[in-house]
């Protein structure tokens, strides 16, 4: 211990590369270190942001199997508006796909409902005779 700080000698500064090092509090559940030469902090290991690409697969395949979003969200964890935006993604991702070689067609299998709503009013007869 050198003026009250810890030495950490293992961890090595990603910046500076010096072993001088003291870990420095946690942030969203990973240890955080900080260097004593450069004075950066860093966390031990970097995960990349955003769901696994198994994660995103299950998602979508719960979606069209009939699944709703909301239903998603309960047994995966994953929010209902990030799904709606896989969803929105893959099918730009198919419409461009399909728009490439030129020939304008359809393809046999392309799902995406759910996303519908109801624009009207009711038509009530308000004579006064109906009361």
């Amino acid at each position: 211990m050198r003026n009250g700080i810890r030495i950490n000698k293992t961890m090595n500064c990603p910046h500076c590369h010096s072993q001088k090092t003291h870990k420095y509090g946690h942030h969203r559940g990973k240890q955080r270190f900080k260097c004593n030469l450069c004075n950066r902090q860093f966390v031990e290991v970097l995960t990349p942001p955003g769901y696994q690409v198994s994660i995103k697969e299950q998602c979508l395949k719960m979606y069209l199997n009939g699944t709703g979003f909301r239903a998603i969200q309960r047994i995966t964890g994953v929010h209902h508006t990030t799904i709606i935006k896989w969803v929105k993604q893959l099918g730009k991702k198919a419409k461009n796909e399909c728009n490439e070689d030129g020939t304008q067609e359809i393809p046999e299998i392309t799902q995406l409902d759910e996303l519908q709503t109801f624009v009207g009013k009711k038509k009530q007869k308000m004579d006064l005779d109906s009361r």
